[in-house]
């Protein structure tokens, strides 16, 4: 059975690709009925952020992503969170130094300084290496700190197979003597991690591809314990496209990076993880752009994977965006814009219809705000807009109209839509003007914008007849 894990640290909020890695991950292993871990990876104690542990999980559910052991829901591998697993790494830590694969290391902050040139660049020289046992005893025996180093081969390769980039050899000279326990008692990444899915039973390993070239230190560990490596699958780089359309790797200066950021934007879960997963990768056989997650369990496969960057395109996800708002039905749209429009717009708005217009018009929930200016303060606004050529309009034209207009609307007693349409196409009829030209003058000046998500006759309705009429009475200098 396959068994895949995503193992993130607590450090802030949810990378795209962090999550792009998750979902994959989580893929892998339900497209073939295997079983999907969440392991926190909280070792690094400098770099944790408070609360993140929660976020990573609660981002998890937003995305669907639900995993079989983990923080919450437990399991037969326990515990998930690896500040707690200490005693574990320690124990097999010291299982390679009897083995004399690993040593302990008792060199200073200070000398290690000194090994670095004068860019900062430096890398260990070995040298505890060789201690003598009683060396090492006598030390322990004084108390010195200590980290636990794993001894490196200096000589010959180490390969390893990954399912997307094939064969990957390092050449062993290139290697240092890895920490795998530090001074404070913790284990380093490269260490824990490795146990960790040994000890859970991971057989695919999904992650980035800066990992490439770290695997092959991962891979000795391996075979110093004697254990059968996992398959290994790294993912292409995420790229960015910058405003003059430059690509390098996606971080904050490409836009929002974060799923919560996206979220926050007005980005549906559904639309993003739909738009991540194919971020690298592509179904066979198909040119479906939409899946659901059960969709997406099926279609998935490794040989869809691909080797080149992904670039991660806003436009793009944007688009997708749309898309599944306008599928979104009534009740459920409704429940993310009415509280934007009920913060933005007064009570004499008719904010329901306003949401209705917007509900196809709209990419994102953030853009309610700005197509709804026109509604939450009178625009400033040029004659120029008066002017339309396929209805024949001048600002001249439009002010005639208006001042005729002005009393058929200040008699409507029933202020709706189609009593209001009605109103306008009568005064139409009589006064021998086009209906598109009578609408055109009135929703500018209602409106006050080249763009509304509506026609005249909505736009009324929306704003009420104390505010429509006052408009008009604007536009015609009263």
């Amino acid at each position: 059975m396959i068994v895949t894990r995503f193992a993130p640290s607590p450090t802030g909020f949810m990378h795209i690709g962090n999550l792009r890695t998750a979902l994959y991950s989580y893929l892998l292993s339900k497209s073939q009925g295997g079983k999907f871990i969440l392991r926190i990876e909280d070792t690094d104690q400098v770099r944790l952020v408070e609360g993140a542990t929660d976020v990573i999980l609660k981002t998890l559910e937003m995305t669907g992503i639900d995993y079989d052991e983990g923080p919450v829901v437990g399991g037969e591998h326990g515990p998930y969170i690896q500040s707690e697993r200490l005693p574990i790494y320690k124990e097999y830590a010291e299982k390679l130094v009897e083995k004399g694969v690993a040593y302990y290391c008792f060199c200073t902050p200070e000398r290690l300084e000194s090994l670095k040139d004068d860019k900062g660049i430096g890398g260990y020289d070995g040298h505890c290496r060789h201690l003598s046992k009683e060396e090492v005893e006598k030390n322990l025996a004084e108390g010195k700190p200590y980290v636990i180093r794993q001894k490196m081969p200096t000589e010959g390769t180490t390969s390893y197979y990954d399912e997307v980039y094939g064969e990957v050899t390092m050449d062993n000279s290139e290697l240092r003597d890895q920490i795998l326990i530090k001074a404070d008692g913790y284990p380093t990444y490269n260490f824990c991690h490795v146990v960790d899915d040994h000890l859970m039973g991971v057989t695919h390993v999904v992650r980035g591809n800066e990992y490439l070239t770290s695997t092959p230190k991962y891979c000795l560990l391996y075979d110093a314990f004697g254990w059968e490596r996992p398959h290994y699958v790294h993912l292409p780089l995420l790229m960015g496209k910058d405003a003059d359309g430059n690509v390098s790797k996606l971080s904050k200066r490409h836009g929002a990076v974060s799923f919560q950021d996206l979220v926050e934007h007005g980005y549906l879960p559904e639309a993003i993880v739909n738009y991540i997963a194919l971020l690298g990768w592509c179904p066979k056989d198909s040119n479906e752009e939409f899946f659901t997650m059960d969709e997406l369990k099926n279609a998935f496969s490794m040989d869809g994977l691909s080797k080149s960057p992904a670039v991660f395109d806003y436009e793009k996800l944007k688009w997708f965006n749309s898309e599944y708002i306008k599928k979104l039905p009534d009740d459920k749209y409704e429940e993310k814009a009415m509280p934007i429009l009920d913060e933005i717009c007064g009570d004499n708005v008719d904010k329901k219809l306003l949401a209705s217009l917007l509900h196809s018009r709209i990419a994102t929930f953030d853009e309610i705000r700005d197509m709804s200016d026109f509604v939450t303060e009178r625009l400033p606004m040029s004659d120029d807009l008066y002017t339309n050529k396929k209805n024949k309009t001048t600002p001249e034209v439009c002010m005639e109209i208006l001042k005729d207009c002005l009393p058929v609307l200040e008699s409507v007693d029933s202020w709706n839509n189609d009593t209001l349409f009605e109103k306008l196409k009568a005064y139409a009829a009589e006064s021998g003007r086009k209906v598109g030209a009578v609408m055109w003058a009135v929703r500018v000046a209602v409106g006050r914008k080249a763009v509304t998500p509506g026609g005249a006759t909505e736009l009324m309705t929306i704003l009420g007849k104390e505010e429509s009429v006052a408009r008009i009475k604007l536009a015609l200098g009263e």
